[in-house]
């Protein structure tokens, strides 16, 4: 037997593996992500698993993320909110890679009030692993946000993932920022004018985001202000405009957890800081790993 397990979470850009040994992750690597053109699944996990095979065939491999999508590698229904963690490794599937037992990790759904359905890969994974790092998190109500391209809100009652919802800020910023009029300009790196812009979309989204926009290009061309001020005053604003928003639909909490990057966990840490809410923050790789462990 050669002793150690590997973890990872597989998402549309790029595969991130962890060698665990003992319950250590001795080793890490990447590889091509399930949403690369052309991939072949199998064989961009046995080249990404490379030099760990000369130590032999790991005992087990566990993933999670868009690999279980039904443009993955193998499509893994979704479990249905409520959800418990035990409901949602009961719903894994299994395969196996050259004689080496495969779990691909489903992903969660719900709906709205309304019926509107909504989906998650990969962040339940951190959100299960968030439940095992802080145990205080099984007991009560609690708001969980996954920053990012999607950002993720889930509530937690009593243990279990009873509803969340998706919002597109992320993908929406970049937006703004590549294809609109607003942030044409070439930033210069002033992280102290990006700053600025920041706290000021921050402001103005708590009245509003759309009306609020074209402020981004107006106080360029009237107000002296730069395009780094530009890209932090829209980043304040998305930001601002999704916390405001979810916590009307979500219900008010007086703290929330945060899990991901932690330069982007203290935009909306400073965002939430406005609305007197206390905010805890958990490393998302260690979400991850405890999730799937």
């Amino acid at each position: 037997m050669s002793g150690y397990t590997v973890l990872g979470d597989w998402g549309t850009t790029r595969l991130r593996l962890f060698r665990v040994e003992k319950g250590v992750v001795t080793d890490r690597t990447f590889g091509d992500g399930i949403g690369t053109p052309g991939i072949v699944p199998e064989a961009v996990l046995r080249g990404a698993l490379g030099g760990w095979l000369a130590a032999g065939a790991p005992e087990s491999i566990r993933l999670c993320g868009m690999v279980g999508a039904r443009d993955g590698w193998r499509e893994v229904p979704y479990a249905e909110c409520p959800a418990t963690r035990d409901a949602w490794l009961a719903a894994a599937t299994d395969l196996t890679l050259d004689g080496v037992p495969v779990a691909i990790m489903a992903g969660l759904a719900c709906a709205d009030a309304d019926g509107v359905p909504d989906v998650m890969r990969g962040e339940e994974t951190q959100l299960y692993g968030a439940l095992a790092l802080s145990p205080d998190l099984a007991a009560g109500r609690h708001i969980v946000i996954l920053p990012g391209t999607h950002s993720k809100w889930a509530v937690i009652e009593d243990g279990a993932i009873t509803a969340f919802r998706t919002i597109l800020t992320g993908e929406l910023f970049a937006l703004l920022r590549q294809h609109s009029t607003l942030a044409r300009g070439l930033a210069a790196g002033d992280a102290g004018a990006e700053a600025e812009g920041f706290a000021a979309g921050l402001a103005r989204a708590e009245t509003g985001v759309l009306s609020a926009l074209f402020g981004a290009r107006a106080m360029q061309l009237r107000a002296g202000k730069t395009p780094d001020w530009a890209l932090g005053y829209l980043s304040g604003l998305v930001i601002g405009g999704e916390i405001v928003e979810m916590r009307g639909t979500l219900g008010g909490a007086e703290g929330v957890t945060i899990i991901g990057d932690p330069r982007l966990a203290e935009r909306y840490a400073q965002a939430f800081a406005r609305q007197g809410v206390v905010v805890r923050r958990l490393d998302g790789d260690a979400c991850v790993l405890a999730g799937l462990s």
